[in-house]
């Protein structure tokens, strides 16, 4: 056991400890996969991959993004959707056309991508904002963590959705780090904002509320380089935004052709906006409705509106409940809260999403909370803006916050919990170095 933490402990064997991680990440995610199979279920927290799976097989057979019945949430046959992320199921259609409708071809190569994307951006992520053991322990919980392993094997949106925000953070780190550099040469700095373009266009492809984060982003870049380099970053970030909307223009002008009106992208907004907001919850929300069904909450007379109008009328609808009564909002909101960070097992959730839970979230959450607090002391003394564990703790913040004032569902915390496991890493460490120093108080 000793030469075991001697070999771990040694940064000459980073790289052999760091392929095993991936190793073991892709081999448990294969398992997950051939474990889901090749059927789609209705399994727990996972049902919207019956949509992708439906509208996957649509596309493929040339019908486009429709479906062939009345679909969730209130889409009539054959009319057209932006319901759903257009890069992921083009994604499930490329594979259908090529396999045909193998829900299991599609899990495989997802699982080889994730698997071996996820361990590596968190452990470069932790090498440059905490440090190399910090980075490989952080790798190794994310390749443990029972929900990527879960999700990463089905056909949602999550894996690299969570895997996108993995590299911005990243980009973003390792721009303000080396930005002299980079801003001295043309091409690596025409690389950057290339970079962060393509990956924030692809992530908010897969889902559109990463665009409530975009302005955090470039707010801290710009902060972080500070006087000297002012000129520059707002350089960057306006050029890295422009061509990050002029890469979705493309896909509003196809939504205009197809409803006759403005879609950015998504027509999900509205429906969630509205759902989440309605007086039927009074000042207590349920991250799945038990009072009545989703569609009876449908104002009737909308019904006949396309996709589009019908977001658009229900997201109108939506900030009037949050006008008409701001308290009764602030309060459904607070009582968010405990569904987003919700660790407990609960008797309306199955066996397996409690064990999930607990053995995930539920025994990491302590490990979090103290890392959290001894970075948040470490600033006491040693405080700089630009440091990338204040992005990593502003991610946390605003997108939980994003989440707590409209809808929430505990897959949608799982993004900020790819960014908690590098601080539940430090807490691991802290309790480690803690319980050497009682165990060896020769070595204080």
């Amino acid at each position: 056991m000793k030469k075991l933490i001697i070999w771990l402990a040694d940064n000459k064997n980073t790289p052999k400890i760091l392929i095993i991680i991936i190793s073991f990440s892709i081999l448990i995610r294969i398992g997950s996969a051939i474990l889901l199979g090749n059927q789609i279920s209705d399994l727990p927290g996972v049902s919207d991959q019956i949509s992708y799976h439906n509208l996957g097989i649509r596309i493929a057979n040339g019908y486009g993004f429709t479906f062939d019945r009345p679909w969730w949430p209130a889409t009539p046959a054959g009319e057209p959707t932006a319901h759903w992320s257009y890069f992921y199921s083009i994604f499930v259609a490329a594979i259908y056309w090529v396999f045909g409708p193998q829900p299991l071809m599609v899990r495989l190569i997802q699982v080889l991508i994730v698997g071996f994307l996820h361990p590596v951006l968190v452990y470069q992520i932790g090498k440059h904002a905490f440090s190399e053991k910090i980075g490989l322990l952080a790798a190794a919980i994310s390749s443990l963590y029972i929900y990527f392993i879960y999700y990463s094997a089905t056909l949602m949106t999550e894996p690299f959705y969570i895997t996108g925000i993995l590299l911005i953070l990243l980009l973003a780190i390792l721009l303000v780090k080396n930005f002299d550099q980079i801003s001295n040469d043309r091409k690596s700095f025409l690389l950057f904002i290339f970079l962060i373009s393509i990956t924030s266009f692809i992530t908010i492809l897969l889902r559109q509320v990463f665009l409530l984060f975009l302005p955090f982003l470039y707010f801290w870049i710009i902060l972080s380089l500070g006087k000297k380099n002012f000129g520059k970053s707002i350089k960057f970030a306006a050029l890295s935004l422009t061509i990050t909307f002029l890469l979705i223009f493309p896909i509003t002008i196809l939504n205009y052709l197809r409803f006759n009106q403005f879609v950015l992208l998504n027509t999900n907004a509205g429906f969630a906006f509205y759902w989440a907001n309605h007086p039927i919850y009074g000042t207590h929300f349920e991250g799945i409705l038990t009072k009545s069904t989703y569609l009876d909450l449908l104002p009737k007379e909308l019904y006949g509106l396309n996709e589009a109008a019908l977001d658009r009328e229900l997201l109108k609808r939506g900030l009037e409940f949050v006008i008409q009564d701001p308290v009764r909002y602030l309060f459904l909101s607070l009582s968010r809260i405990p569904i987003y960070f919700m660790f407990w097992p609960s008797p309306s959730s199955s066996i397996l999403s409690n064990l999930s839970r607990l053995a995930s979230f539920g025994i990491l959450l302590p490990f979090m909370i103290c890392g959290t607090v001894s970075t948040l002391l470490g600033f006491k003394d040693n405080f700089s803006i630009s440091s990338p564990k204040i992005l990593l703790l502003v991610f946390v913040v605003i997108y939980s916050l994003i989440h707590i004032f409209t809808w929430t569902l505990i897959r949608y915390r799982l993004p900020v919990d790819a960014v908690l496991i590098l601080f539940a890493a430090i807490g691991i460490q802290n309790i480690l170095n803690f319980v050497n120093k009682r165990a060896n108080p020769t070595n204080i």
